[in-house]
């Protein structure tokens, strides 16, 4: 099983930045001519927010390749010996694969919509259907399955560590655009929002 993910990990991480990230902002530009990415550098904390998640996904990326590259290193990482069982790793497996799939549905049902933080320039519709009508937010809730399940699977402080921080992130992240979209979409969020649920 070891053997098979420090082989698998790095195809499956490059896999769902492409399939999250990459695809859905080529794809949303090519059709509107707007980057979808919003993150810009100013001293603000939407902005500061999107310097966090970068540097998440930087941290996630590194403890990939010290699993499955740096054996000599990986020690430094201080291992969780104790959560180092093959049925967590399959649990941890299957809520990364699962969130990767419920993450494409969203991106997929949002369309044109999908933004990448908060868009102030170009007004977008309120997705209330679908997958959208489970959560609110199922994109940020598939990011924190998948990086729970990586912990899961490589279980050390710097894992843990990150999925805590992409946690909390999120949780700010996501009442930034609470207000946002309460201001974008005075006449439909409120009752949106008291019918659905946060996450789930």
């Amino acid at each position: 099983m070891e053997y098979f993910l420090k082989l698998y990990l790095p195809f499956y991480l490059v896999l769902y930045l492409l399939v999250t990230f990459v695809i859905p902002t080529y794809r949303t530009y090519k059709q509107t001519g707007i980057n979808p990415v919003t993150f810009g550098k100013q001293d603000n904390a939407h902005d500061y927010i999107g310097f966090v998640m970068k540097f998440l996904i930087v941290l996630s990326t590194l403890s990939v390749l010290l699993f499955s590259l740096g054996s000599n290193y990986y020690q430094y990482t201080a291992p969780i010996l104790f959560l180092e069982s093959e049925p967590i790793v399959i649990t941890g497996l299957f809520f990364i694969h699962i969130s990767l799939i419920w993450v494409m549905i969203a991106q997929y049902q949002m369309q044109n919509s999908w933004r990448i933080g908060i868009d102030e320039t170009h007004k977008t519709e309120l997705r209330t259907t679908g997958i959208f009508g489970i959560s609110r937010n199922p994109i940020f809730l598939g990011m924190i399955i998948s990086i729970s399940g990586l912990f899961l699977i490589v279980p050390n402080t710097l894992t843990f560590f990150t999925m805590l921080a992409t946690y909390f992130i999120i949780q700010i992240q996501v009442r930034l655009e609470e207000a946002f979209l309460l201001q974008q979409h005075p006449d439909t969020y409120p009752n949106y929002k008291q019918r659905v649920k946060r996450f789930l």
